[in-house]
């Protein structure tokens, strides 16, 4: 029997092959709500992610890596047509800086034909796509010239990846895999709420892996749970000093989040923590299923892995959860890539800028031999990986539903909230990483504020 298939294995691998040295297959890794923090390669001891671990000791790690928006569909909207979400506006005139908004934008002819699927189309690719898709209908995969091959979002979708993997190819193929946890940690607040309407409105899968996910390990009391493994309150738990009246307004948007604010005691604050560590080592173990058919059919050497989120998820900092917030936990998201044999392995890049939103679509075309046209602010990441001097952006642009902002190379977030007036935030990451205050109206910040903001209107938001 091992015979047979270490026979069946070296056939798959002889139809593979052809095209090793042009034109690599391409896999994308997409989970959703995973702030960059949450895998143990990141130092994050609550949790154990070996699948991402592996990634990132075989390839790359950027550790100031941003969605475009921190919020599923605006995210997903600009993964697929390589563009700001905000580009895109309804009939109604509104933007896509919301889920709402995101799933009702209009799809120009020229967008369509240059979308991510179609790029790749030109390219000679075979395309695949699986998963969650929360996409306005002109870009869902298969308008975009995906194959749409399974709509499942869980174990099953990277099952079914990996026997797209293992079958004989006869042209280079770009496969996007979008898995949806941690996601179902959304469901731990809403289900909490009792004024909620959203309350067990989601399938039985999400509630039972969530219940899964909220459990305790066998024999084990609650005393020593919380003493021994429950994870702590993160250092930024407590509310930032004068804090942003848009804060307050996203809360208010969906009731379950003032809820969990207002009512939540340090042991739910953290079973939340749990729960999300949980439920990131569940998706962790599907992406190890594909990883696993990669090394069998020996096709490591020939296929670019990129790994990523649409955007984190708060975790107890500042007293929220879900996402939507330009803080850290919401926008700051994972990001690796990984080619054995062409990317030097075991790198962490604390440096570089890099949006998944704008950045993905270049990047995948780069290395598939077809010159990508969108927003011109978005760049192929093609010289970091492979190690050669580049001229890299210092700033870098970020939307969302309450505001935007821009964050630079020297760790400073210059956000202009527009969900109750204008409020001008200046955050300092290297002298307080949590985001506890502000340094808005600091005298020695001055002159760096005033370069932000310029950054903000001429090369980034102009018009907002």
């Amino acid at each position: 029997m091992n015979s047979c298939r270490s026979i069946l294995l070296t056939i798959v691998c002889m139809g593979i092959a052809v095209h090793a040295a042009d034109q690599p297959n391409i896999i994308y890794l997409f989970t959703d709500q995973q702030h960059a923090d949450m895998m143990s390669c990141a130092g994050n001891t609550d949790l154990k992610t070996p699948a991402m671990d592996y990634i990132a000791e075989n390839g790359i790690r950027f550790t100031r890596a941003y969605t475009s928006n921190p919020v599923c569909a605006p995210a997903r909207v600009s993964l697929m047509t390589g563009r700001f979400p905000g580009y895109f506006k309804s009939k109604t005139g509104q933007q896509a800086r919301n889920n709402g908004g995101a799933v009702r934008i209009t799809v120009s002819d020229e967008v369509r034909q240059t979308t991510l699927g179609a790029f790749m189309q030109k390219s000679g690719y075979a395309l695949y796509f699986g998963g969650k898709r929360h996409l306005p209908s002109a870009l869902n995969p298969q308008e975009t010239g995906f194959n749409y091959f399974s709509k499942n979002e869980r174990g099953e979708l990277a099952a079914e990846a990996a026997k797209i993997i293992q079958q004989p190819h006869e042209k280079p193929y770009f496969m996007v895999v979008s898995l949806i946890n941690p996601h179902d940690i959304c469901y731990m607040a809403i289900n909490a709420d009792p004024s909620s309407s959203e309350r067990y409105q989601r399938a039985k899968t999400e509630q039972r892996t969530l219940k899964t996910a909220m459990t305790l390990p066998d024999g084990m009391s609650e005393e020593t749970f919380y003493k021994t493994i429950c994870p702590k309150l993160p250092d930024n738990f407590e509310l930032q000093d004068d804090e942003p009246k848009a804060i307050g307004s996203l809360l208010k948007r969906r009731s379950f989040r003032t809820h969990a604010r207002e009512t939540w005691d340090e042991k739910q604050w953290r079973m939340h923590r749990y729960a999300y560590a949980r439920l990131t080592e569940l998706v962790d173990s599907e992406i190890q299923v594909i990883l696993d058919a990669l090394k069998e059919t020996g096709q490591e050497e020939n296929t670019l892995i990129l790994f990523s989120s649409d955007h984190g998820d708060m975790d107890s900092s500042h007293r929220m959860e879900h996402k939507s917030a330009l803080y850290e936990q919401s926008a700051n998201i994972p990001f690796m890539v990984m080619w054995k044999g062409h990317i030097k392995p075991g790198q962490v890049d604390t440096v570089h800028l890099i949006s998944n939103g704008l950045d993905i679509l270049p990047t995948v075309c780069d290395y598939a031999g077809v010159k990508a046209v969108t927003d011109p602010r978005g760049r192929s990441l093609r010289p970091l990986l492979e190690g050669n001097t580049t001229d890299w952006r210092k700033t870098l642009g970020v939307e969302s539903e309450i505001g935007r902002m821009v964050v630079s190379e020297d760790k400073l977030k210059y956000i202009k909230y527009d969900a109750v007036g204008t409020e001008i935030n200046l955050l300092d990451l290297k002298h307080d990483p949590g985001e506890m205050r502000h340094f808005t109206n600091d005298p020695e910040y001055a002159e760096r504020l005033k370069t932000l903001e310029k950054s903000f209107e001429t090369e980034w938001f102009p018009g907002f």
